[in-house]
């Protein structure tokens, strides 16, 4: 099994992302193109240390890991990296697809960081979400995730439907991940 994911995650390094529009979710207007183009924002709280809890969470891989994937490597989010997400809800190892991605855009600010990372080949979506804590002028600190998708592999060309409605669930699920850690920390 690791020696499989080491050879995954090699293949992974060397490949191009899937789609043309790298960068995209940054900001502006998501690509036509994709049935899944999504941007969904949730105020977390107030203030400079909502704001640092918020986005240390983010830019460690926080919202994954709430969601069940383990990053690998497990190291923090690099613009230019390569990982692998591997399913792993309760901690098990299920059979599942390894998920290869690349941080395409990073940003680490006083008001402003996150992150995006995008789809390469053996990803069972074609696209870009992205991850961005802001804190505003008058101190409100917010979460937004823009994504772009369409079914890459077969299965999710099948599952249709059925397979957008669990990305938008998956959403709503590392939403509210962030603003329990920007409360907590």
């Amino acid at each position: 099994m690791a020696r499989d994911l080491e050879q995954v995650y090699r293949v992974a390094c060397a490949a191009e992302p899937t789609y043309a529009e790298t960068g995209a979710t940054r900001e502006g207007p998501l690509p036509a193109g994709y049935p899944l183009r999504v941007r969904r924002s949730l105020p977390v709280g107030r203030g400079p240390e909502v704001f640092g809890r918020a986005a240390a969470f983010v830019l460690d891989w926080g919202p994954q890991r709430a969601a069940g994937l383990a990053p690998h490597p497990g190291t923090p989010v690099e613009e230019g990296g390569t990982v692998l997400l591997v399913p792993r809800p309760g901690g098990l190892r299920l059979p599942g697809p390894l998920i290869p991605c690349r941080v395409v855009w990073t940003e680490r600010g006083p008001d402003r960081a996150g992150f995006a990372y995008g789809s390469l080949p053996g990803h069972p979506e074609c696209g870009e979400e992205s991850f961005t804590v802001i804190r505003d002028a008058g101190g409100a600190v917010r979460v937004e995730i823009a994504v772009f998708s369409r079914a890459a592999a077969r299965y999710t060309r099948l599952a249709g439907p059925v397979a957008r409605a669990a990305q938008r669930l998956a959403l709503g699920r590392y939403l509210r991940s962030i603003a329990r850690a920007a409360r907590e920390g």
